[in-house]
Order: structure tokens, then sequence, then C-alpha cells
């Protein structure tokens, strides 16, 4: 017979966790930092068969993730979106309601989620290094465009900076690329991505880090992860236009761009979009259209193992 498992919700927030469960008498608060999770883990240790359950916010969540792994304590990572439907189908939550501990708490108990795997320390090193780099990109191109005035000083602080980002972001691709290639899995992943016209070795890695789901869900879950999959706006008998929402926006973002690339290079990505120009499609929604065509390609080839080449 199974055990009873005690949920206990957790909303991550960059500086707190707010905590609740059934068998606490209110929701409360630590801090989102090692203090704060040796005060959770006194807490937890007194609660028969916990598993913890918190929305997959990304870096947010990694401290408690890994301290939970440590402690054999089960942890559900969530879909945001999961548990926003759920609210709303129970009326619990309007369309601008934050969710919080106790929404998380009430999601856990009626639908019972499994505990998410532990975290692959090569995979979070890698998405660490991917991050990184777009830090530094961001950095660079502010600095570029930064003013520097006539003042001489000024102007050789900022191209003084401008050399130290660009070598700093050639040393991160280094070690990506070091990452990539010391697991075979992720460097025989980013190869089969790379076989596809547009998708290059920036796009390939950032996929391989911060989308570890692609080749290993159907197409329209990768969409919808991605953000890139049409929602319907409908109520009652009013029929609204489909958009686009939610997914993870550092990969939409390089999505974008290789398949920007992708319309150029790749005859059937091209091919797909000037239809779609040529029905009258304004370009904004012809290039979505081609975003997720070319991400639900780039599922299917991981998924069979082979690469473009083979496949075109």
């Amino acid at each position: 017979m199974l055990e009873t498992r005690t949920f206990i919700g957790i909303d991550v927030s960059k500086g707190n966790l707010d905590i609740a469960s059934a068998v606490l008498p209110k929701v409360w608060r630590v801090g989102n930092d090692p203090s704060g999770l040796a005060s959770l883990w006194r807490r937890v240790g007194k609660i028969k068969a916990p598993h913890l359950v918190c929305e997959a916010t990304g870096g947010y969540t990694r401290l408690l993730v890994r301290e939970a792994g440590k402690r054999n304590i089960p942890i559900s990572r969530i879909n945001p979106r999961q548990v926003r439907d759920f609210a709303r189908a129970s009326g619990r939550l309007a369309k601008t309601d934050a969710i919080d501990a106790a929404t998380i708490l009430r999601f856990a108990e009626v639908m019972q989620p499994a505990a998410s795997p532990p975290p692959d320390q090569a995979q979070t090193r890698l998405t660490d290094l991917v991050r990184r780099r777009r830090q530094l990109v961001d950095m660079l191109a502010m600095e570029k465009q930064r003013g520097a005035g006539d003042e001489e000083e000024i102007i050789g602080s900022v191209r003084q900076h401008i050399e130290y980002l660009t070598t700093s972001v050639r040393d991160m691709d280094r070690l990506i690329a070091e990452q990539i290639g010391s697991q075979q899995d992720l460097a025989h992943r980013a190869e089969l991505l790379s076989s596809i016209p547009g998708i290059g070795v920036i796009a390939a890695s950032t996929f391989v880090a911060e989308l570890p789901e692609l080749g290993r869900v159907g197409k329209k879950q990768i969409a919808a992860l991605v953000g890139v999959a049409p929602m319907n706006q409908d109520s009652g008998l009013k029929r609204g236009q489909a958009h686009i929402s939610g997914g993870r926006l550092s990969v939409r973002c390089t999505l974008y761009m290789a398949t920007l690339s992708a319309i150029r290079c790749n005859p059937p990505i091209r091919d797909f979009y000037k239809r779609l120009r040529d029905d009258g499609k304004p370009p904004k929604v012809a290039i979505v259209a081609a975003m997720r065509k070319l991400i639900i390609v780039a599922n299917f080839i991981l998924q069979s193992g082979k690469p473009w080449t083979l496949l075109a």
C-alpha cells in the first residue's frame, strides 16, 4: 500500500519562499537562501512523508530543488499554466490574480503530481553557461549603444569595457562548447540540431540547455513550452483571434532569430513562410507560424535521431 503523501505547496520568488500545507496552521514565509531553507527543513523534518510542490520558475527554484534532492525529499516542479488553469476551473482565480502557495497546495492535493526527476548536473551547468553568455551579450549590446560623449577618458573606458565583454563572450563560447563536448548525449543533440539549416551553434546550444524536453514530448507540447502554440481567446459565443502566450522567453527569442535565418536558407521553412504571406497573412503571423514549424521540425529530428541531411 502506498504511503499517503503530505503535500507542501511552495510559492517561489527571488527573495522568499511562501509555504502552505494542510498540517501547518497558516502560510509562512522564509528566505530563498540557505538560512531560510534550514528553517524549512527543520519544519519539514517533523512532517510525515513530505512532498514539496512548486512552479517551474527557472533559476529561483534551483537552490530549493538541489537541497531537497540532497535530503531525498520528493519535489514536483509544475508548469505554471497547469496551476493557473486548475485554479480558474475551480473558481479560485481571476485572470489577473497571482498564484500563491495555497493554490499550489490545492492543485497538488487534487492532481497528485509525481515527483520530478532530479536535475542533471551536466545539463544544469550548461544552462548556467548559456544564460551567462546571454547576459554578457546583452551588456555588450548596451555598451555599444552607449553615448560616450567627447571625453577621451570616457571613450577609452567604454572601448575597454567593450573589449573585455567581447573577450568574455568568446570565453563563454569556449566553455559552452567544452561542456557540450564532454557529454555524449548533449553533443549528439547539439549536432542533430545544428544539421537543420537556420539553427546555428548558439541556437543549438540554447535549445539543448534551456529546452531539455525537445525531442521528448509531442509537437503540441513543445510548441506550448516555447510559447508559439496559438491560444484561443473565446468567451461564450464569441470567437476571438488566437494569440501566442507564455512559454520560455529566452528560447522563443532564440527561435525567432533562427527562424529569420531559416526563412533565408531552409527551403521548406522559406516556402511555408512565402505561402502564408501569399495568402495574405501579416508578416508577424507568418513568422510565428514558421517558428512553430521550425521547432516542431527540431523536435522530430531529435526524436528520429537522424540529421536533417538524411531526412530532407
